[in-house]
């Protein structure tokens, strides 16, 4: 009779892992070793999920920038892409941090064509400089190298499909550094007739450090404890100019002219949205909403 436990005895024959199972795995061992992330049995991982606005792009290799954006983004594919009947992906999904991105091959008989001029993406990653490396070593074009400033480092690129990205990593917070809330004086903007001029004035008699700005004539302020910017150039209102927190900055700006001030449009900045005012007595400041 045959010992119904022989089959416990025989060693298990190895089989080759799904291959969907396989990438998803390789993705997050790849994500965790490249930014120096901790695997742990309790470690919760983030779910990406669609939210109000989802980025749709189009790229002329989607294979290849799958690849690239799991790479340099450590980004997590979702799902198998669609493959259209002429070999072309017509649909794929990728997870990068919370946010799900969506993206297809150019079809341009119906207008789904990458755009060299087109919106930038603002993709926020543990480790800036070390994302530009990897997207320059896999072909992407420089935009603007890697820069300090008071909202953290960041750079841009574009990649070898079309894409403009900027990528953004923002300061370490110690726990004993309070928020900006809504009323809080967020940065001050030192504007002056010569930037050079300031800047050698306030380097000699407070030791300020400068590094370049944003903004052409633009400089951040590093030493003197504060959020802080120089701005010159011809024209400008000479003094400080302090941008302040609010929750909301639409409804802000209405309670601006409501009380008799000057409230200008928003404007899509990295580090938030932010708006140009002058108050009811001539002053400028603005207002800026994280």
């Amino acid at each position: 009779m045959t010992d119904p436990f022989d089959a416990l005895r025989t060693p298990a024959p190895a089989v080759d892992p799904d291959p969907r199972f396989a990438a998803e795995l390789r993705d997050n061992l790849r994500r965790a070793v490249l930014n120096g992330a901790e695997m742990t049995t309790t470690e919760t991982p983030v779910q990406a999920e669609l939210r109000s606005l989802t980025p749709y792009l189009a790229v002329s290799d989607a294979r290849a920038a799958l690849d690239f954006y799991v790479e340099v983004f450590g980004a997590v594919r979702r799902a198998d892409p669609i493959v259209m009947e002429d070999g072309r992906i017509g649909h794929a999904e990728l997870g990068i941090g919370d946010t799900v991105l969506m993206l297809a091959e150019e079809y341009p008989e119906i207008g789904h064509v990458a755009s060299a001029g087109g919106a930038s993406i603002r993709v926020e990653v543990s480790d800036v400089d070390g994302s530009m490396e990897r997207a320059l070593a896999r072909g992407a074009e420089l935009l603007r190298a890697v820069t300090a400033s008071p909202y953290g480092r960041g750079g841009s690129f574009r990649d070898p499909f079309g894409q403009r990205w900027m990528i953004a990593q923002s300061p370490a917070r110690t726990a004993e550094e309070p928020l900006v809330r809504h009323g809080h004086a967020g940065y001050l903007t030192l504007q002056v007739p010569v930037a050079d001029a300031a800047k050698a004035f306030y380097e000699s008699v407070l030791g300020w450090q400068f590094s370049p700005g944003r903004t052409p004539g633009g400089w951040n302020v590093e030493g003197n404890g504060l959020r802080t910017g120089l701005w010159g150039g011809p024209g400008r209102h000479v003094g400080w100019k302090v941008m302040y927190a609010v929750d909301d900055l639409a409804s802000a700006l209405d309670r601006v002219r409501a009380q008799g001030g000057q409230a200008g449009e928003p404007e899509s900045q990295p580090y938030g949205l932010m708006a140009d005012c002058v108050d009811n007595q001539g002053i400028e400041f603005g207002l800026w909403q994280q």
